[in-house]
């Protein structure tokens, strides 16, 4: 089993997502050293409401591309479709932005969603070039995103603002590069007519997709809101809360490597499921073990400011340990065309704990919160298995 990791698209991809993510933590890590609690939990904040605005305005369409599309003419029509749709989306929601006084956020959100690991056009190099051209990106924007942040917070001061000003520097290069890509592929709008009428049929699919991504994304990341809005303290337990979550979150890193990498045989063979999630139940238990000897050896040598929230480390790494089987259940769903009843799943129970959360929270506080999302994570899990095996196994 160990011998099927050691494969070569899974060293390459998945040096690419563990080399991003780890940047990632290093930077975090170093903001949470570097800034006092107040200043590293608005730091969080921020990066929360981009990555929870760009899934909006992503709207389900790197779910789409790397499940639904197959040919390079399909391909690359629903990767122009899906970028113009972005930014058409983008005008629309500058109103509403602008009323609010935030509209310095749709630059972030853009970027994210059509750019960054995670975005449209990463999927659409999955899925159009392999595993390999996919990561050499993700390896060269993770560099540069983190470099930027890295000075200025370190150099610039910037402190809360970092994850917004970064996507002012790049997004013109990435403007570039986009441009590039539609004349080396030679993606012309008058061929994009015959694909339109197909696009916008799933327009109500992506729909439902970017709902659900939202309500997966809003796991544990409605706590950080919940959080926000309850606290006295706010930026101090989102601090505490933020690093927690940082530490269970590389859990995530195994099944998202396995999943997507797999996701084309994922579609042709459905007895490849139960292969791929034993699996990942061996690698997750490895790296649950791996990852709480190292939050305590970090806690007590490094950041001695965090030694007080192993409680909460314990719950919410239980938390992403059962989260970590969800991805590869929710991807057949959606390679199966389940959207409805994947939303259905994925708000109902986000919903239920967006309220569990917040009466809990006057209680127990963090804990309570944590422990809320566990439970819902459990509860959804179940059903999802339940809903493979009865409709789509």
């Amino acid at each position: 089993m160990f011998k099927n990791l050691l494969h070569k698209r899974y060293l390459i991809y998945g040096s690419s997502i563990i080399f991003s993510r780890g940047l990632e933590y290093v930077i975090l890590f170093f903001a949470a050293h570097y800034l006092v609690k107040s200043e590293y939990g608005e730091l969080e904040y921020y990066k929360k409401i981009i990555e929870v605005g760009s899934s909006v305005f992503a709207f389900g369409f790197p779910a789409l591309i790397t499940s639904y599309t197959r040919g390079d003419a399909n391909k690359k029509s629903f990767f122009f479709l899906s970028v113009l749709f972005v930014l058409f989306l983008a005008v629309l929601s500058s109103v509403i932005l602008g009323f609010f006084n935030v509209l310095f956020l749709i630059i972030p959100f853009v970027f994210y969603a059509i750019f960054f690991n995670g975005g449209i056009l990463p999927a659409f190099l999955l899925v159009y070039k392999g595993s390999n051209a996919a990561s050499y990106y993700k390896s060269i924007v993770s560099v540069l995103f983190y470099s930027i942040i890295f000075v200025s917070i370190y150099y610039f001061d910037a402190s809360s603002f970092a994850y917004v000003h970064v996507n002012y520097v790049l997004i013109p290069f990435a403007t570039m590069y986009l441009l590039f890509l539609l004349f080396k592929y030679q993606i012309i709008l008058r061929e994009m007519k015959k694909y339109w009428r197909l696009f916008n049929k799933l327009l109500a699919s992506s729909f439902t997709l970017v709902v659900s991504n939202f309500a997966n994304l809003m796991f544990l990341y409605t706590d950080i809101f919940i959080i926000k809005l309850l606290s006295n303290d706010a930026n101090v337990d989102i601090a505490n809360y933020s690093f927690a979550l940082n530490f269970s979150n590389m859990l995530m890193l195994i099944p998202l490597t396995l999943v997507q990498v797999d996701i084309e045989k994922l579609k042709l063979k459905k007895s490849y499921v139960s292969e791929l999630n034993r699996r990942l139940v061996i690698y997750v238990l490895f790296a649950t073990l791996f990852i709480l000897l190292f939050f305590v050896v970090a806690t007590n040598y490094f950041f001695t400011d965090y030694q007080d929230i192993l409680l909460l480390f314990l719950i919410l790494l239980s938390a992403k340990f059962v989260q970590s089987f969800s991805p590869l259940y929710g991807s057949m769903l959606i390679i199966n065309k389940m959207f409805k009843e994947n939303l259905i799943i994925n708000l109902l129970t986000l919903l239920m704990n967006i309220i569990l959360s917040y009466i809990l929270f006057d209680y127990f506080q963090l804990i309570g919160v944590a422990v809320s999302s566990v439970i819902f994570l459990i509860i959804r899990q179940v059903i999802l298995v339940k809903v493979y095996h009865n409709y789509i196994k």
